[in-house]
């Protein structure tokens, strides 16, 4: 199905005639755009566009989309603007540093749209947010994968590089990237207050010889887990805006080679008519392209 995004694409360069002028409008690479044009001809399985030297023309399946994608925008807009006559309140969840600056720069954008509208960010530890939107607690919320996401619409917004958490005299410290299996026998931080399939994928339980981690001292949340790490305990694996948001003297942060990365997507109730969670997610996907 065509996003709302794509149409406004794909409606500005019919309006030029040209993909590098509608680039220009849309404040995008000319490459970006006509990437999105190509994805949205697969997408519905037929041409949409006749590129000539002189230009881009409509096909008739173009000018058919045209019309009516062009009454959709507007019905999108006109709802957007209902929305931002609105008062209440936005609650976004997250666990430690959420989707990163993604997250702050979503929040901010919110707000500057609908300036009547509370934004909470509400913060949640070891994979709780999708706890928080279920019951909830929270209307949207930055879920870091894996979880459980049965009854929730979610989108994978941002992937993140995993790192190793390690105290300043460890002696793989002065590493520029590791691999898993090189500490295998050092303890490592768990919970738990996760579900079983979450630690032992932050874990990399089994690791790539087969073996599992050396399990060290369990923690509550991060604050606590970090400070294991600083006092030499054991160590923790962290995504790549931890090592940012959580930077502290204290530690050193080395990345993983051998492991999959962090996917952080954005989710909310799958029945939720809030015109306020729509719109969050329109901006967290234009914050995305």
């Amino acid at each position: 199905m065509a996003e709302i995004r794509q149409l406004r694409y794909f409606l500005a360069v019919v309006e030029h005639g040209s993909v590098s002028r509608a680039a220009v409008e849309l404040h995008l690479s000319q490459s970006a755009l006509s990437e999105t044009l190509r994805k949205l001809e697969v997408e519905l399985g037929v041409q949409l566009l006749t590129r000539g030297g002189r230009g881009v023309t409509p096909t008739a399946a173009g000018e058919a989309l045209a019309a009516t994608g062009a009454e959709a925008v507007r019905a999108f807009d006109a709802a957007l603007d209902a929305a931002r006559g609105q008062t209440g309140r936005l609650r976004v969840g997250f666990e430690a540093t959420g989707a990163g600056l993604l997250s702050t720069q979503a929040r901010a954008r919110f707000l500057a749209r609908f300036p009547h509208v509370r934004v909470e960010p509400r913060r949640y530890d070891w994979g709780g947010e999708v706890a928080g939107l279920r019951d909830g607690e929270c209307d949207v919320a930055f879920v870091w994968l894996p979880a459980d996401t049965t009854g929730l619409r979610s989108e994978i917004v941002t992937t993140e590089r995993r790192f190793a958490a390690l105290p300043y005299t460890h002696p793989l410290s002065g590493r520029a990237a590791v691999e898993i299996d090189e500490l295998n026998a050092d303890p490592i931080v768990w919970t738990r207050l996760a579900p079983r399939y979450w630690v032992d994928w932050w874990a990399v339980n089994p690791r790539p010889d087969g073996s599992a981690p050396r399990w060290g001292p369990e923690s509550q949340n991060v604050e606590e887990m970090l400070e294991q790490v600083a006092d030499g305990s054991a160590y923790c694996i962290v995504p790549a805006s931890m090592t940012e948001f959580y930077a502290r003297p204290d530690l050193v942060w080395v990345p993983i080679e051998d492991v999959d990365p962090l996917r952080i997507a954005l989710a909310w109730r799958e029945r939720d008519a809030n015109p306020l969670v729509a719109a969050f997610a329109a901006i967290v996907r234009e914050l995305t392209e």
